[in-house]
């Protein structure tokens, strides 16, 4: 085995060892009924559904809905399965069972290439690494909504367990009316058999008694529901104001809270003199808190209402220590990355052809830096919890990513069993990967424990969020390739450098899974190394640092900026082959047929070639990500004063089969709008170990009137669902640069663009 293979395998291995395998035998997902709890009339069927006593069918729902549109597509797919009226889904929340960790997620964050783990051919090595991490979430039951996975994570357990629901109640019904099970079908909710049927709760008690039973699951070719435009359940809720967030808990006599932490990055109080703050009618506490997962310490000031609890921090006499160690600054850290490219001893995470021989007869190089700022998350809904402790129970209502680590992490700050936990997942107003963390939760246990039975709501100011976030890292790259003598490109080198994602999370919130050494981490590198095109010569390496910036994962993770990179880079190729960009990506896809089916729909809808006005032009970007291809075609326009208008943006995705195209083009223009929001604005300045942004005056949105049309193409598929909610991100960056260039001759190779939506 190669050293980098067994590096791959043991970035794999390495939480797997923990629990060994003895400790890992198969488990089906399917989970016994005892995991959903039931009332009168109620009967659960196994861990994911029930049929309640009107007939309805419920769903335990493991994953959070934060506007990606889940909360729709897992109960479509029971009811597909199951035949009847999607009304007729309800869902209700999972608990903390094995049976509902997020395998789909983090099987996808195994830094292998595309082209190694498709066909017939996979190595050894992979085969085993997927096999021990499939096995270690299933038995450590790592919850998660992230990833762009939870379609694709839910695809075959829930439809088994809808399927399995329709087995008993068709075999229940074939001994109660005596008839064979053959003539018995489901229809628009009912059990039919010839002039019988019955509703489903009537059933219900008779199915239960039925032994386990082997399905087959609906081909795509009997689809009735899935693959056609729904409307999202959860929208009335939100138009009338009637969906909960985090942020709309309220529990009778509940108090609330504003938390203020220090100024620089993982600082701490100093001293501090609460009683100008207590002295202000309404507040009732202030409550300190030190340093965690490397969040700043500071303290929360509860008062009977929100605004009281401001006007208190704001009173508090408090003077603050910063981090240990130099104090962060972007400038600084933005030298260092460039430094490490020059070293060019990064992992090698995909090597193909002989590079070395290449860049040794090469007859010419193309060459060029591109770099990347920090990022934050803003969430529309800042970060806030609402923290109860009655007696040794701990009462939590939190928009969370993650509910088994919050649950984790309450029990540990709270010292109480995790039994004790009682956890209520809300709406989530907005996620990108912020609410991946659980930060802001110790804090609110920490209030809550320092006022037993009282209900504490915790609010972070938007400022606090802005400047305590868990950033996108800064990245910079170095590309290269070679031309021969004959004009051909054959060859691509990349490096690399920024901070690892995934050590710095697992750090924090599964400290017990983190190794004592960073292994190579796929948030590094993806994008990059696994890009589509066949030059025949290619290395791509990346050197992780630690900067001491607090990192995580933002909407896209490393595709988000490495996409710019390699999109915007190829783009730079084609024009110094002196080639159209659109034919000279076509002619490196020999080898992926997918990728080039998804370029060649966006450029016939966007009518590339097409003559154009003057002001205006065109840029492609092609990029897979989270086991989707998307391929985008922006339409620029040029205004006074350097300034630019994103005009449209044709969108060409293949995300396997299709659950709901109405959710997968709500994706696609989220997606468009968030990407072009960070590529005119978005850049996190630290100076001096504070960050400079705080509200959105200075990490502004893009307004209504800035945002393009959005024209959503999706490529017909039969492969198993993939993701949509981050895939439309990273091409959007390239495909602006693309169209800037060809219609002013400038390239731009650092993000933010300045000048872009005007």
């Amino acid at each position: 085995m190669k050293r980098r293979h067994f590096i791959l395998g043991a970035a794999g291995f390495g939480g797997a060892l923990v629990v060994g395998w003895g400790v890992m035998p198969p488990r089906s997902r399917q989970g016994k009924p005892e995991l959903l709890s039931v009332q009168a009339g109620d009967v659960a069927l196994n861990g994911w559904l029930k049929i309640a006593a009107d007939g309805a069918v419920v769903l335990a729902m493991p994953r959070s809905e934060m506007g990606q549109g889940v909360h729709t597509a897992l109960p479509m797919l029971v009811a597909e399965e199951l035949n009847m009226p999607l009304a007729n889904v309800r869902i209700e929340q999972a608990g903390l069972d094995a049976i509902y960790g997020n395998v789909a997620m983090l099987m996808g964050s195994l830094p292998f290439h595309p082209s190694a783990t498709e066909g017939p051919d996979v190595a050894t090595h992979i085969r085993a690494t997927q096999w021990v991490v499939s096995k270690l979430v299933r038995e450590l039951g790592i919850n998660a909504t992230g990833g762009s996975s939870s379609v694709a994570d839910a695809w075959e357990p829930v439809r088994v367990a809808a399927a399995t629901v329709g087995a008993r109640l068709r075999l229940a019904a074939a001994a109660q009316w005596q008839v064979p099970v053959e003539s018995v079908r489901l229809e628009d909710g009912l059990v039919v058999s010839g002039s019988q049927s019955a509703g489903f709760a009537q059933l219900s008690q008779a199915a239960a008694r039925v032994d386990a039973v082997t399905v087959t699951l609906k081909p795509q070719s009997a689809f009735k529901l899935l693959g056609q435009a729904t409307p999202r359940v959860d929208i009335p809720s939100k138009v009338a104001g009637q969906a909960v967030f985090g942020i709309d808990v309220r529990v009778p006599g509940m108090v609330f809270a504003v938390a203020r932490m220090a100024p620089t990055l993982q600082g701490d109080v100093a001293s501090i003199d609460v009683s100008p703050a207590t002295a202000l009618a309404g507040v009732l506490q202030v409550v300190q808190f030190p340093p965690d997962a490397q969040s700043a310490g500071g303290y929360a000031v509860v008062a009977k209402t929100t605004w009281q609890a401001k006007q208190g921090a704001d009173r508090v006499a408090v003077t603050w220590v910063n981090a240990q160690g130099a104090l962060a600054d972007t400038t600084v850290i933005a030298k260092q990355l460039r430094a490490a490219l020059q070293a060019r001893d990064g992992f090698a995470f995909y090597e193909r052809g002989d590079v070395a021989s290449w860049q040794a007869t090469a007859a010419s190089q193309v060459a060029a830096t591109y770099e990347a700022p920090y990022l934050a998350h803003a969430t529309l809904e800042p970060m806030n919890c609402t923290a109860q402790l009655l007696g040794d129970t701990l009462k939590l209502w939190v928009p969370t990513q993650v509910p088994g680590m919050v649950a984790a992490k309450a029990a540990s700050v709270a010292g109480v069993d995790l039994e004790q936990v009682e956890l209520v997942v809300t709406q989530l107003g907005g996620g990108f990967g912020r609410r991946l963390e659980v930060d802001f939760v110790a804090q609110a246990v920490r209030v809550a424990m320092a006022m037993p039975g009282q209900a504490v709501q915790l609010l972070w100011e938007r400022e606090q969020d802005m400047r305590h976030d868990y950033y996108r890292p800064m990245h910079v790259a170095a590309l290269s390739a070679g031309v021969r003598a004959d004009g051909v490109i054959d060859g691509l080198r990349i490096d690399s450098a920024g901070d690892a994602i995934t050590p710095r999370w697992m750090a924090r919130g599964l400290p017990k899974l983190s190794g004592p050494v960073d292994l190579p981490d796929k948030t590094t590198a993806e994008g990059l190394f696994d890009i589509p095109y066949g030059f025949a010569h290619q290395r791509m390496a990346h050197t992780a640092t630690n900067s001491g910036v607090p990192i995580g994962f933002w909407r896209s993770v490393g595709h988000s900026h490495n996409a710019f990179f390699s999109e915007s880079f190829v783009d730079e190729l084609a024009y110094a082959a002196q080639k159209d960009p659109a034919a000279f990506r076509q002619a490196l896809l020999t080898e992926a047929p997918r990728h080039k089916a998804v370029l060649d729909r966006a450029l016939k809808e966007a009518s590339w070639g097409q003559v154009l006005p003057a002001d205006q032009a065109m840029g492609v970007a092609l990029h897979e990500s989270f086991g989707s291809i998307v391929a985008q075609v922006a339409r620029v326009q040029a205004m006074p004063s350097e300034r630019w208008r994103v005009v449209e943006v044709h969108c060409a995705i293949d995300c396997g089969v299709v659950v709901n195209p109405e959710t997968v083009a709500q994706q696609m223009e989220g997606s468009v709008v968030f990407a072009l929001t960070a590529l005119a604005y978005g850049r996190i300045d630290v100076e001096a170990g504070v960050v400079r942004q705080g509200n959105f005056p200075d990490y502004p949105m893009l307004s209504l009137a800035q945002t393009p049309t959005v024209h959503t193409h999706i490529v017909q598929s039969n492969r198993a669902p993939a993701g949509v909610g981050e895939p439309a991100v990273p091409p959007l960056a390239p495909a602006v640069g693309n169209a800037l260039f060809a219609l002013t001759r400038k390239r731009h190779r650092s993000l933010p663009i300045e000048g872009i939506a005007v």
